[in-house]
């Protein structure tokens, strides 16, 4: 009886039934699909700026170096929850609500762009010198330095730092939800966790899962794709 009643009580299926998962996937896929357009505009921007102010030896470039790195490593170190409350005033100054997948869309990207954008400079750095200084000494311009040799050289690098960072996200948007912003995460503590239903709390994890899953077997496949050493 006692075992019957905890079932009861803890795995609930035929609630499961009344719970729009395909909704909370979408809206988990839209912050994280959102998130990380942005993440890689602005993340390969710090990247490198980086990769190209640790490249100076003078002064000035050194001092907007750690500035940079500074502010980079500050936005990447504060735990996501915090930083999620920590800008609420910006939130609903910038959307009017700090509530909703749209108002989670700064945070994850400020917690996320110094990440990426670490990684960014990582590739970078991976890029053989000697083709670089050969593309300087013939006259290439930084747009051409950075089009054709520092991106196609650094290509598998930068894909897996996308992957990583991706897979970062969705558990982003899992704590976001948890806090208002919906998607897999606020079924998985709203509507499972507080209703003490954890059969919905299970099927959310699984999906958040199926997702990390997918993204990261995409991410290898086209890692393995453009290497050229494969």
């Amino acid at each position: 009886m006692k075992t019957s009643s905890f079932m009861e009580t803890y795995f609930n299926f035929e609630k499961v039934k009344e719970i729009d998962f395909l909704q909370a996937t979408k809206e988990t896929l839209y912050m994280t699909v959102i998130s990380m357009i942005l993440v890689i505009l602005i993340g390969f921007t710090i990247g490198l700026l980086l990769f190209y102010l640790n490249r100076k030896d003078t002064l000035g470039h050194k001092i907007m170096y750690q500035v940079v790195s500074i502010v980079s490593s500050v936005c990447r170190s504060i735990p996501f929850i915090i930083l999620m409350i920590l800008i609420i005033p910006f939130t609903k100054a910038l959307l009017g609500t700090f509530l909703g997948t749209q108002a989670a869309i700064p945070a994850l990207v400020i917690s996320a762009a110094p990440f990426y954008g670490r990684m960014v400079e990582i590739a970078l750095r991976e890029v053989d010198q000697g083709v670089l200084e050969a593309a300087e000494s013939m006259g290439a311009s930084t747009v051409q330095i950075i089009t054709k040799v520092l991106i196609p050289e650094s290509k598998p690098a930068l894909i897996s730092g996308i992957t990583v960072t991706t897979i970062t996200m969705i558990g982003f948007t899992a704590m976001a939800g948890a806090i208002g912003a919906g998607g897999l995460g606020g079924l998985a503590y709203y509507q499972g966790y507080s209703r003490q239903n954890m059969t919905v709390t299970m099927f959310a994890t699984i999906l958040i899962l199926v997702l990390v899953f997918m993204i990261q077997y995409l991410g290898d496949w086209l890692v393995k794709k453009v290497d050229k050493r494969s």
